[in-house]
C-alpha cells in the first residue's frame, strides 16, 4: 500500500507531468536519459523504469553523473561505462574520461532528457553535467528536455559571491551566486540564454510548486542526492559547511553520522566554540557542543570535540553568513592553527568561487562586511534571473 504522505504529495515532479500531459515530447522517439537515483516519481518509481515500461517511449541510453546512474560510486571516483543490470540499457559515464556525451554516444538518440534532483548551491557537479549535456545536444541538433524538480533551499534564497571565472572548476563553471535561487529547469533556461548554449530546450515544469516551498513542504519523498546528503535538511548544512570541508583542516561530519551538520577537531573545545557562536545570535540556528569519533575519512577514529549545527528556522537561516562566522570564530579562538593557510586553500577558493573571502578573513575583515559586500552584484543577479522564473 502506498504511504499516505506520498499519495497526497502537493507537488508533481516533471517526470509525472511529462507522462500525464506532455507525452508528445517523447512519443516514439529514441530517448537518452541523464539521471541518478533521485530521478523518481512521487511514488518512488524510478524515472528509468517509468520510461522503460511505457510502450510509447524508446529508452535507448542512460547517462550517469558523479556517483553514477544507480548511485553506487563514491564521491570523486570515476564512473565507468556499463550495461544497466535492471533494464539491459547501455549506461554511459559523464564523470570519467568525458564529462559530456560524445557524438558517438548521441548517434542513435532523438532527444536527451535530464531528471536529477539538485541541492540549490553552486559547488555541486550535477548542474554542470546538465550544462555540458545541453551544449553537446545543441552541437548535434538534438532537443534537450529538463524534467523539473524543487529547489530544496526554496526558490528565493540567494547568497554568496558570484563566481569569479579565474576560479572555474567542475564545482563552479559559470558566474552565478553560491546559492542561486533557481530550480534545475529555471537554471537550464538561464544557462541556455545567458551563456549562449543555443540548445533546443524544453522544461517540463512541476505542478504545485511555489517559490516559498522548502522540500518538506512538497510532500515528496527525499532520495539522497549523494552519499553524504541523506536528508532534505542536509542541503542547508552543506551550504553552510561544504566549502570549509575543502580546506582539509577540520572534520565537517563526513565520516560520521551527521554529514555537514558538525564541525570538530582534536584541538577544538566544543563548549567554548558553542558559546562563542551562540553569542552571535545568528538567524535560524543554534550550536551545541559535542564529542564524536569519525568512522572513516577525515580524522578517522580520533576523539574530536566541536559543535553540532541545529537549525531552528530554516527559512531565516543564512548558510553563507553562518559559514563566514564559523570561519571567523575559529580564526579568533584558535589563531595558532592558521586554518586558511592549508595546502588546500585553492580548493576552498574554487568551492567559494573567489579568493576574496579567504583573503578578507585573513586581513581581519568582519563576516558582516564580507556578506554585505555581495549585495550589489546579487541585486543585479536577481534582475538577471527574472525572465527565467517558471513559478
Amino acid at each position: 500500500m502506498l504511504h499516505a504522505s506520498l499519495a497526497f504529495a502537493q507537488v508533481k515532479p516533471g517526470i509525472e507531468v511529462l507522462l500525464a500531459e506532455r507525452l508528445e515530447l517523447v512519443r516514439g522517439k529514441r530517448i537518452g536519459l541523464i539521471t541518478n537515483p533521485t530521478g523518481v516519481t512521487s511514488q518512488l518509481v524510478s524515472t528509468i523504469d517509468a520510461l522503460h515500461a511505457n510502450p510509447e517511449i524508446k529508452l535507448v541510453a542512460l547517462f550517469g553523473p558523479e556517483h553514477g546512474v544507480r548511485g553506487d560510486v563514491s564521491a570523486g571516483n570515476h564512473v565507468a561505462d556499463m550495461i544497466d543490470a535492471h533494464t539491459g540499457i547501455p549506461m554511459y559515464s559523464l564523470y570519467g574520461a568525458t564529462k559530456a556525451p560524445t557524438p558517438e554516444m548521441l548517434r542513435n538518440i532523438d532527444v536527451l532528457v535530464y531528471d536529477i534532483q539538485d541541492i540549490g548551491s553552486r559547488a555541486y557537479t550535477y548542474i554542470y553535467t546538465m550544462a555540458l549535456c545541453m551544449q553537446a545536444a545543441a552541437q548535434q541538433g538534438i532537443p534537450f528536455i529538463v524534467l523539473d524538480r524543487p529547489n530544496p533551499l526554496g526558490g528565493d534564497l540567494i547568497e554568496g559571491p558570484i563566481l569569479d571565472e579565474r576560479f572555474k572548476s567542475f564545482i563552479g563553471l559559470y558566474p552565478i551566486p553560491y546559492i542561486y535561487g533557481l530550480t534545475a529547469g529555471e537554471l537550464a533556461q538561464f544557462f541556455n540564454k545567458e551563456f549562449g548554449f543555443n540548445a533546443q530546450l524544453t522544461v517540463v515544469p512541476m505542478r504545485g510548486w511555489q517559490r516559498y516551498m522548502l522540500f518538506e513542504d512538497t510532500g515528496l519523498p527525499w532520495v539522497l542526492t549523494s552519499p553524504h546528503v541523506p536528508h532534505a535538511s542536509t542541503v542547508f548544512h552543506i551550504a553552510a559547511t561544504g566549502c570549509m570541508g575543502e580546506l582539509g583542516f577540520i572534520n565537517e561530519g563526513v565520516g560520521y553520522t551527521l554529514p555537514f551538520e558538525v564541525l570538530g577537531h582534536t584541538w577544538i573545545k566544543g563548549e567554548n566554540l558553542a558559546t562563542a557562536l551562540n553569542d552571535l545570535r545568528l538567524p535560524g540556528v543554534i550550536f551545541r557542543a559535542l564529542y564524536y569519533r569519525p568512522y572513516y575519512f577525515s580524522l578517522k577514529d580520533k576523539q574530536l570535540s566541536g559543535v553540532q549545527i541545529h537549525l531552528t528556522n530554516p527559512r531565516s537561516f543564512r548558510p553563507m553568513l553562518t559559514q563566514l562566522h564559523l570561519l571567523k570564530t575559529l580564526l579568533k579562538l584558535y589563531p595558532q592553527q592558521n586554518i586558511l593557510n592549508t595546502e588546500r586553500a585553492k580548493s576552498f577558493d574554487q568551492a567559494v568561487g573567489t579568493d576574496s573571502v579567504r583573503l578578507l578573513l585573513q586581513n581581519d575583515a568582519s563576516p558582516d562586511s564580507i556578506y554585505f559586500s555581495w549585495k550589489k552584484e546579487l541585486a543585479k543577479y536577481r534582475e538577471q534571473r527574472k525572465p527565467y522564473l517558471l513559478y
